[in-house]
């Protein structure tokens, strides 16, 4: 695999504020990852710095080895950065088909595929995007970045405020788009033993910081940095009955 994404020392916030330090990140083609930490450890901020809506205090980012540290958002779009902010931010005056259409590119996502992923959407095609459900509105989101068809796709608390089916329902279709399709993705999630059967490796920031790195196979196996840094108690295990 090559590398997609390669972050080096970035430091960046807001105003006079840096939220993130001097943090080092790297994703090959096909990988995802997904982010963890507390409210406030910066999840989202580093998103948006990959994004381009933070001001960079130092540090590079480059993507597919173009360097993109000084590049407008919308430049950095056009390079294949998709995103699904926490606000969604859908045309709520347009169809769900209008939706989708405005801004699709050319590439294997189109709106008909993003519907085979999201029915639900198929069947609510006509319907304007303020008529929509908030699980629906998430998914239109989601299958409005796909259209886009970026190189990376960035979802920023993708599941919040979700009823619990719904939530089953959008991890699934992401475990589809990343794991089947192969999309490489960045994920921040508070739903921590859920997003790490979706990706491939995971990360854990406290005060703006990487304070830990591996696979999320390894966090499965062995939560204790999920209970250090996030109180993430792992499920213990039945105990089995004495033999008599």
């Amino acid at each position: 695999m090559s590398e997609l994404l390669n972050l080096q020392q970035v430091s960046a916030g807001y105003g006079d504020a840096i939220v993130i330090s001097k943090v080092d990140l790297r994703l090959q083609t096909g990988e995802s990852l997904a982010v963890l930490g507390r409210n406030g450890t910066g999840k989202t901020t580093l998103l948006n710095t990959i994004i381009g809506v933070t001001r960079h205090r130092g540090g590079t980012i480059a993507l597919t080895g173009k360097d993109l540290t000084g590049a407008r958002p919308d430049k950095r779009a056009l390079a294949g950065i998709g995103w699904v902010p926490q606000e969604r931010n859908i045309f709520k005056s347009l169809t769900v088909e209008e939706n989708l259409t405005a801004v699709a590119r050319p590439g294997p996502w189109t709106p008909a595929r993003a519907y085979e992923m999201f029915p639900r959407l198929k069947e609510r095609r006509s319907n304007m995007g303020n008529q929509l459900s908030g699980g629906e509105q998430q998914m239109l989101a989601i299958a409005r970045a796909l259209v886009l068809n970026p190189k990376l796709m960035l979802l920023d608390e993708p599941t919040e405020g979700l009823a619990p089916i719904i939530i089953e329902e959008l991890l699934a279709a992401l475990k589809r788009i990343i794991r089947d399709e192969g999309m490489s993705a960045i994920v921040v999630e508070q739903h921590a033993q859920k997003i790490l059967g979706v990706t491939d490796s995971a990360i854990i920031l406290d005060r703006g910081t990487i304070v830990h790195a591996g696979s999320s196979r390894s966090l499965i196996e062995n939560p204790a940095p999920l209970e250090q840094h996030l109180g993430v108690t792992a499920k213990k295990k039945p105990r089995q009955a004495a033999s008599r």
